[in-house]
């Protein structure tokens, strides 16, 4: 898929989850590609683990350090993963994303287990 293809180098990208009322709420993240899906690593208590419970429609688009919006926005469906898959998920985030993946985990500790979600895009 090209869209995927052009956004792997990229650093973050905004995944915009939705309230049960349907609003609209966007997430920065960190991102890894594999098998035409994208990868997410969040942890269980977060609230677009809750929000994606509820609806597993989202969009996402490239997003810069700054809080910018640089590429088009791109609708997808969202799976939660199984432990298996979240581990692997993991081991692609920190090989990308090295020290500040580690940080983050530390950091995060108080949100619960780490969990993965894939995106494909539709």
């Amino acid at each position: 898929m090209k869209y995927l293809e052009e956004i792997e180098s990229e650093k973050y990208i905004s995944v915009e989850t939705y309230k049960k009322n349907g609003t609209p709420v966007r997430t920065p993240v960190w991102f890894t590609i594999k098998d035409n899906q994208i990868f997410v690593v969040t942890r269980v208590q977060t609230g677009k683990v809750k929000r994606l419970k509820n609806n597993t429609q989202v969009k996402i688009a490239t997003y810069t350090i700054k809080g910018d919006i640089k590429g088009k926005w791109f609708s997808g469906t969202v799976e939660i993963l199984d432990a298996e898959k979240t581990k692997d998920a993991i081991k692609r985030r920190d090989k990308k994303y090295g020290f500040f993946s580690k940080m983050a985990k530390f950091l995060t500790k108080s949100k619960g287990e780490l969990l993965a979600f894939s995106i494909k895009i539709k």
